[in-house]
């Protein structure tokens, strides 16, 4: 069933923008809706997971632990050192908190956002890229559909062994699906099953849906693509505090233009303000943004943290161009695998490469590169907002690493015998003093 609220028809025109906002009133505002500047807990709580979620609305999932997976990191820059067991309870067990879905790429979501994501399942639906695939198997998918519907909640490897299939040989990198796997995708992205979690090795563990959402949320009428988009903008609206079609548009993959037509009802109902930022086409604030006159955050952010998801933003309002580069060969990477962005007061500083060496029981620092601040937008020179001492960028690096040392079991933070950037010997006196 779904629901539809009756909207004027028409092209609207781009309201004009009302009240300047400067580059660094812009990047306070972005911290702080992100929670990124919020004191931290000594000892994090269920509510405090989920009053992050509540703010940013959705965790990206990716599969390298490298250092830790993407999405407990994500929360570690907002929440300081918590228990991971938190995640796995609000993912894991009912009643669930968080639910897997393709919002932001593979992401966690809350249940009432997973039925946000209604009408992308459809088009999957309609598209059937896997059931196409799986009309040269038949009897796999009604197969499949039994297994889960009787043993769930089940893995793919689980699946496989009961339908007696095997994988081949691996044809290109990632893709060795047996047609038992596809089946459980095609499911998954249609909606007819769900993730009631992961393992320890990271492979989804799939039940039916009715069995992993809420009563409460099935119970609740779905509402059509138009509603749907709509809400999905108000939550990166949200999260952003202030923030351009695009970088709106990018927070759940949505298309720009049905985007662009749910900002001009959203302002038109008061939850976004016009606004201008210096170097911006356009720019919206969210209804009850903060705008903090200064920011303290002190945070290291994955790579696949909101606040850096949409690489245009990053560059305009810190004036870094980050770049992922772990599927770049070793010799043409300029800062390192698992480069993690640090965040001081309201600007991006340094960057590091970090790795987890769990044998050593240390955190390695392969790179630590220094950020130049000419390329930052509206820099301040002096007093709240501006660009911190090189000394100091290194001592709170130093105390982030130890922190997130501490967190992830390891003793100690190492720089590596061969680690290289321009930050590297200002990092190692900082973490001798630190010793």
């Amino acid at each position: 069933m779904t629901t539809t609220v009756a909207r004027p028809t028409g092209a609207a025109r781009p309201p004009r923008p009302g009240r300047t906002l400067t580059p660094g009133q812009a990047r306070r505002i972005a911290v702080a809706a992100q929670g990124l500047d919020r004191s931290r807990s000594v000892a994090p709580t269920m509510g405090h997971l989920q009053r992050a979620i509540d703010r940013i609305g959705l965790l990206q999932i990716d599969s390298v632990n490298v250092l830790a997976r993407a999405h407990l990191l994500v929360l570690f820059s907002r929440l300081g050192p918590y228990d991971v067991a938190l995640v796995d309870r609000a993912s894991g067990r009912a009643p669930r908190r968080l639910v897997e879905f393709w919002a932001h790429e593979a992401s966690y979501v809350p249940p009432r956002t997973y039925q946000l994501l209604r009408w992308r399942m459809e088009d999957y639906r309609l598209r059937d890229h896997w059931g196409r695939e799986l009309a040269h198997h038949p009897g796999v998918l009604s197969a499949v559909r039994e297994v889960v519907a009787e043993a769930g909640p089940v893995t793919a490897s689980q699946v496989h062994e009961a339908l007696g299939h095997r994988r081949g040989p691996r044809e290109h990198w990632g893709w060795n699906w047996t047609p038992a796997k596809r089946a459980l995708e095609h499911l998954f992205n249609i909606g007819e099953i769900a993730a009631a979690g992961r393992t320890l090795q990271f492979e989804r563990a799939y039940d039916l849906t009715e069995r992993v959402l809420p009563a409460d949320v099935l119970a609740a009428p779905v509402p059509d693509r138009a509603d749907a988009v709509r809400q999905l903008v108000a939550v990166a609206a949200r999260a952003h505090g202030v923030a351009t079609v695009r970088g709106l548009a990018d927070y759940f993959r949505l298309p720009v233009a049905a985007t662009a037509a749910a900002v001009a009802e959203l302002v038109e109902d008061g939850a976004l303000e016009p606004v201008h930022v210096p170097g911006w086409k356009e720019a919206y604030l969210a209804a009850g943004a903060r705008v903090p006159r200064r920011s303290d955050a002190r945070a290291l952010l994955a790579p696949f943290d909101p606040l850096v998801f949409e690489r245009r933003r990053v560059r305009e309002l810190w004036g870094m161009h980050y770049r992922i580069e772990i599927y770049t060969p070793a010799a043409r990477r300029r800062h390192g695998y698992y480069v993690l962005p640090f965040l001081l007061g309201e600007h991006l500083v340094a960057r590091v490469d970090l790795k987890a060496d769990r044998r050593a029981g240390a955190l390695v620092v392969r790179a630590a590169h220094a950020e130049a601040p000419d390329a930052v937008p509206g820099l301040v020179r002096a007093g709240s907002g501006a660009w911190p001492a090189r000394g100091l960028v290194s001592e709170q690096l130093a105390a982030a690493l130890g922190e997130m040392a501490g967190w992830l079991g390891l003793g100690a933070v190492h720089l590596d015998d061969e680690a290289h950037g321009d930050l590297v010997h200002d990092l190692a006196g900082a973490l001798r003093t630190a010793r």
